[in-house]
């Protein structure tokens, strides 16, 4: 059961009708009261949201996951759920490309999932992502989930052992929860384009020396329009009979529309918890905190989503004994590292204090291992007593 449905209860069933607000809900959307209704799609088009949903998505299926033995921390490459997690969902899907994807589907739908496949002695073989759309997630009595999935053939009801599931916070996508900033930054937009459409260049008023009647003003404006708006913004304007033009100046800070844009950018990085430096808004970025906030984008963004990667491919490739033998984790050696110079001296360290071998310093920086470079020794002293040989990995 959800977060939201254990806080708030199971939602009233109730019949509606196509005018009903609450119907919106059915076909994806969610309405604000700015009056724009918010669907994924729509959201999308905000570009701090579109950010957002590729930064996360894309980060995770780039990382690299394996799967682990429990006891030495080994990479067990014979088992079959390796090849899914770190190399290829099936034979046109990379495993990286299904966690992209389904991560996506969850951010925007609330949910994403996938289909695993078996061979006849119950080993996963592949992974196939399944439309949100199709399927519909409900529970047993002692709270078992289960999965009802619309096919070709008609609804087919699988367990929770054969559907991998993906769901961000609360089971209920940032868009969702975010409608309102999102839609006020639609509205934003949408009154920007429309100010710079119909406006005519130059911008001011037209004075002239005698009065005009009703008729007379509409043919100037007309023809004032046709001349300087859209496409002809900008040209030279000609006046006679003693008219005058006084240019009239409001920018958009006078308006509030930049700060105010910019307080979308940082709403919208709220909702999905990521730093605002992240999404490209730089007002009060500098080197120091920005490189800050990467690692925190790793600590308060991404490291949940991981969790749930991992149990979510746990739950699924592994039986509960294979649980207890394997794990599956994700390197995020990379995402970590700050500069050459920081890294160098981290490794020296783990090097003179006996953590690391001369290996795995250089399994570290993607380099051949070395045939006498399993020693725990600390290479910066000749003297005391030598570590011992660590296990060949």
């Amino acid at each position: 059961m959800h977060f939201f449905d254990r806080l708030f209860g199971k939602p009233e069933t109730k019949a509606l009708t196509l005018t009903d607000p609450e119907a919106f809900g059915l076909f994806g959307l969610a309405p604000t009261a700015s009056g724009i209704q918010v669907s994924g799609n729509s959201a999308l088009r905000v570009p701090a949201v579109a950010c957002a949903v590729a930064l996360i998505s894309e980060t995770i299926g780039a990382m690299p996951a394996k799967v682990h033995l429990s006891d030495t921390k080994e990479a067990a490459k014979e088992n079959a759920a390796y090849k899914l997690v770190h190399d290829e969902a099936n034979e046109w899907t990379s495993a990286g490309q299904l966690r992209e994807d389904l991560t996506i589907d969850a951010l925007i739908t609330g949910n994403g999932y996938a289909h695993v496949t078996r061979l006849t002695d119950g080993t996963p073989f592949e992974l196939h992502r399944l439309d949100p759309h199709t399927v519909q997630t409900d529970y047993e009595p002692d709270g078992e989930p289960f999965y009802t999935v619309q096919t070709d053939a008609g609804p087919r009801r699988y367990t929770y052992r054969d559907i991998l599931h993906i769901r961000p916070f609360g089971g209920v996508s940032p868009i969702t929860l975010g409608r309102e900033a999102i839609a006020l930054s639609l509205a934003f937009e949408q009154h920007i384009a429309s100010l710079f459409a119909n406006g005519a260049r130059p911008s001011g008023i037209i004075k002239s020396e005698k009065m005009l009647d009703v008729e007379a003003k509409k043919k100037i404006a007309a023809s004032w329009f046709s001349t300087h708006s859209g496409r002809n913004a900008g040209g030279t304007a000609i006046l006679d009979e003693g008219m005058s033009y006084d240019q009239l100046s409001m920018t958009l800070a006078d308006a509030q529309f930049a700060e105010n844009r910019l307080e979308q950018i940082r709403e919208i990085a709220r909702v999905f918890r990521v730093p605002p430096t992240m999404l490209f808004e730089l007002t009060r970025g500098t080197w120091s905190n920005t490189e800050e906030m990467a690692r925190q984008f790793y600590a308060i963004t991404l490291k949940p989503w991981l969790v749930s990667w991992a149990w979510a491919y746990s739950r699924v490739l592994f039986t509960p004994e294979e649980r207890a033998a394997f794990y599956v984790e994700f390197v995020t050696d990379d995402l970590l590292t700050t500069n050459a110079a920081a890294r160098a001296a981290a490794y020296g360290q783990y090097r003179s204090m006996g953590a690391m071998t001369a290996n795995e310093v250089r399994s570290g920086l993607n380099l051949e291992p070395l045939p006498d470079g399993n020693s725990l020794a600390n290479p910066y002293t000749t003297s005391g007593t030598p570590a011992p040989e660590a296990d060949a990995a």
